[in-house]
């Protein structure tokens, strides 16, 4: 399962929602030292159940997913 997302960082509380073909996803972590990523992760694991693969653009705000 393959999901296009667009993350906002520093945010005061995590959110998931989807708007067409995208997911928008708020996390709290700052984008430093792959903390946003990490949250990233536990926040999509435990929203979908699935274990996450790869993180392609880790470094952009706009991401695709892969998940098992």
């Amino acid at each position: 399962m393959k999901i296009k997302a667009i993350i906002k960082t520093n945010q005061k509380e995590q959110s998931i929602t989807q708007e067409e073909d995208n997911w928008k996803i708020s996390l709290k972590s700052e984008p430093i030292n792959n903390k946003a990523n990490l949250e990233l992760i536990k926040l999509l694991e435990k929203y979908f159940g699935k274990k996450v693969i790869k993180i392609i653009g880790a470094r952009a705000h706009k991401k695709v997913i892969e998940m098992e």
